[in-house]
């Protein structure tokens, strides 16, 4: 199992670059940068990668509506060259909130462009003429639509690899099922792994049954919060400290009906939960929004405990299919951060 880092776009990023070369020596090996609508994550990744020598980095992620597919395709390429091939292309659909109310863009058709998107990148990298006659993306743009001047072209630069990996996010089931067939990995939220085969299933084994066996195994890439401590209290105050976020997500990460985090909690069986979270979020009440998060969502998604605790939980995940475990490390020094992915990849060995 690959150990990762999501970089906190909020702040600190200079200083947790500097570390990175520590932590790459306590066992870590993928980096992620997310995006949002903070800053780009591309000026960031060309960063780590002028930074690092071995670390793979990896976008967490570009969401689809804000470049071309060719664009993406260029940008991936760029960022693979520039690490001398470590980046992994992490893409997804985001959802309305920002992609209209932040870039002013329709959020239409994810599926659909995601698919596309996908087959187009793969076609630049292989510098094939980038000829494309898709439901949502036509290339070169059909005469009718512009000045007729357009015509096919390739990729100028040779890339470092033809095949740089994708990473797709996806929550929904038909995403999921997408993602299983055209990506290399995917990247869930509020991974419960008992809960995988009852609300992801379906969709992953639909997917898989249409999968490219070139495309290799499906790297299943989750996210938690990490703290080793023997002392109870000191446990359930961290678990405490995630509350704000899920309730953010669940609560005010879309309007009533169209909030995709609030759905995938209501198919985890914790409807009522999820109902009053909403409601209590929406009507401006946050801390009480966080209060009503569930406990049992908390340490689902979390690795918050004991050692031994710890190692069991990293057994239940590897048994549900996470090949990627993506970390947050709840510590206040880059030491002790250091300390928490070396005892993590301690916790991972073999026993």
């Amino acid at each position: 199992m690959r150990i990762g880092l999501a970089l906190d776009y909020s702040g600190g990023f200079a200083e947790t670059v500097a570390e990175l070369a520590d932590y790459e020596k306590a066992g870590l090996d993928i980096v992620f940068v997310p995006e949002a609508y903070s800053f780009d994550a591309v000026s960031q990744l060309g960063f780590i990668a002028a930074r690092t020598e071995r670390l793979e980095i990896a976008s967490g992620i570009l969401q689809i509506y804000t470049r071309t597919p060719a664009l993406m395709a260029m940008t991936a390429a760029g960022l693979d060259f520039v690490s001398g091939g470590r980046f992994t292309l992490g893409i997804g659909a985001s959802g309305p909130q920002v992609i209209e109310g932040f870039h002013g863009v329709p959020y239409s058709a994810p599926l659909g462009r995601t698919r596309e998107l996908v087959e187009i990148c793969r076609l630049v990298w292989r510098r094939e003429r980038l000829v494309y006659q898709g439901r949502h993306y036509q290339i070169p743009l059909p005469a009718e639509r512009g000045t007729g001047l357009g015509k096919p072209l390739k990729l100028i630069n040779r890339p470092v690899r033809d095949r740089i990996p994708i990473v797709l996010a996806a929550i929904g089931p038909k995403n999921v099922a997408l993602a299983a067939e055209i990506a290399e990995g995917w990247q869930p939220i509020f991974y419960v792994p008992e809960l995988v085969a009852e609300v992801w299933g379906d969709s992953l084994s639909a997917g898989r049954a249409k999968r490219d066996p070139s495309l290799g195994k499906l790297d299943v890439v989750i996210s938690a919060p990490l703290a080793i401590t023997e002392d109870e209290h000191v446990a359930q105050q961290l678990l405490d400290g995630i509350r704000p976020t899920l309730a953010l997500y669940i609560g005010g990460m879309g309007a009533k009906g169209r909030n995709f985090y609030h759905d995938l909690v209501c198919r985890f069986g914790l409807e009522t939960a999820a109902d009053l979270i909403q409601d209590r979020y929406l009507a401006g009440d946050k801390a009480a929004a966080a209060a009503a998060v569930p406990d049992q969502l908390l340490r689902g998604i979390s690795l918050i405990g004991p050692a031994g605790y710890i190692r069991e939980r990293l057994e239940v995940l590897r048994a549900s299919g996470v090949t990627t475990l993506t970390i947050t490390p709840l510590a206040n020094s880059a030491a002790d951060r250091i300390r928490l992915i070396e005892r993590l990849r301690g916790l991972l060995a073999p026993v």
